[in-house]
């Protein structure tokens, strides 16, 4: 696959056997995280990163990287994919994971031939993202552990919509970009 993996968790443990499985799928290099600024000079050889997160105990511990990506001035780092990596996932852990605007969040059993497909998802489709003042991730309007605030939710206040596709050899591409706000009445 002609994309970066950064990992980001633990050297060991869950972070060594997301770097195993990261190989496994050949992406074209497999790192760990050292940072935005290279993932940005990274993304001049391979113009999708994913960043790769290994399960951790509590996943707020995440929530730095998570939201520098997300919240990035750089389209190219903002739109890339976040996919967590859950031992055995909880209501609370993929709800957090929404939250933050993860992409995927991919359970056990971390089969190659099960993670591909997950993987590829993420390249090549029509992808629908929102921004709020505390949101900036994929469209989760559907989901059951979506906010409830009206604001939360793109039902209230002002939003953004936009639509993109990732494109593994030329990058992010937003195909639209529209602005929404609630008048008053």
């Amino acid at each position: 696959m002609h994309a970066t993996a950064y990992i980001i968790g633990p050297p060991d443990g869950p972070g060594t056997a997301l770097t195993a499985l990261a190989r496994q799928l050949h992406f074209a290099a497999v790192l760990p995280f050292s940072g935005l600024a290279e993932a940005e000079r990274r993304m001049d050889l391979t113009p999708v990163c994913f960043f790769l997160f290994a399960a951790v105990p509590d996943v707020e511990t995440l929530r730095g990287v998570a939201e520098a990506v997300r919240f990035s001035p750089s389209r190219r780092i903002r739109f890339s994919p976040l996919i967590y990596f859950a031992d055995n996932p909880s209501v609370e852990t993929i709800a957090a994971c929404i939250n933050l605007g993860f992409d995927d969040i991919i359970a056990m059993p971390f089969a190659p031939a099960q993670v591909l497909p997950r993987i590829e998802r993420q390249i090549g489709h029509n992808l629908v993202y929102y921004e709020t003042p505390g949101y900036f991730g994929p469209d989760r309007r559907d989901r059951v552990t979506a906010p409830r605030r009206a604001a939360e939710s793109r039902l209230g206040g002002q939003f953004r919509r936009l639509e993109i596709v990732r494109h593994a050899r030329s990058g992010i591409e937003v195909l639209r970009d529209d602005l929404y706000m609630q008048l008053d009445s």
